[in-house]
């Protein structure tokens, strides 16, 4: 709040990153339209203290003015650091070289999911990237979702991993933690329809397949960092 009142008075370009973790289960959707905000009710204090900004910005009548992204899951070089919190990726690719197995959550929906198809919405980090400095080229403010705009299933994943590895395909499946129970979203997929009016081909991704390759074979196998 205290950075962007300052950019605010000082007439500064001010984008924060927000979250797709601020739509919660996802039972109002994923649209980046102001007019739902104030109903988004996240399952997490991470996901929350986003919302709470997002809020803030609202009610102060900025957020016009600012520019908040929306993240999806995004995965790419530089997470080693982030430890559990880090993405899937990260620690399917030791699994499937040292045991040639990667283990995914067991689904607690299964009248909705099958184990291993929920879905989310990946996006490589130089999707992410290339779509956030773009913003720094134009006036536009509000809330836009950062994603590929493709929901995606843990099990398409694992096996693209396995893809660019080229190891057999194993997947098991194991419990969910008990403090991920219903805090979990089984669903996520970005409307990007508002970010591409503004951003244009910038807005387009790679595809799945093609960047957890490009991730595994220039990066994680490489131990690559900077």
């Amino acid at each position: 709040m205290r950075l962007a009142e300052y950019a605010l008075k000082n007439n500064i370009r001010f984008i924060y990153a927000s979250s797709a973790a601020t739509y919660g289960d996802g039972d109002l959707g994923f649209s980046d339209s102001h007019d739902l905000i104030k109903n988004l009710a996240p399952l997490n204090m991470y996901g929350f203290s986003k919302h709470l900004f997002d809020l803030w910005a609202q009610k102060e009548g900025v957020l016009d003015t600012v520019c908040g992204l929306k993240y999806f899951n995004v995965y790419g070089p530089n997470e080693y650091h982030k430890g559990r919190m880090s993405s899937a990726i990260v620690r399917m690719v030791p699994e499937v070289q040292q045991h040639g197995v990667i283990r995914l959550f067991e689904s607690d929906q299964p009248d909705l999911y099958a184990h291993g198809e929920q879905k989310r919405d990946f996006i490589y980090v130089k999707d992410a990237a290339r779509m956030t400095c773009s913003f720094l080229d134009n006036t536009a403010g509000g809330i836009f979702n950062i994603g590929s705009g493709e929901a995606v299933s843990w099990n398409r994943l694992a096996k693209a991993v396995f893809r660019a590895l080229n190891k057999p395909e194993k997947i098991t499946y194991v419990e969910m933690p008990s403090d991920l129970k219903g805090k979990y979203q089984y669903f996520t997929q970005a409307d990007t329809q508002k970010t591409k009016n503004v951003l244009g081909s910038t807005a387009s991704c790679m595809p799945l397949e093609d960047a957890v390759s490009d991730y595994i074979t220039n990066y994680l196998l490489k131990s690559a960092r900077w």
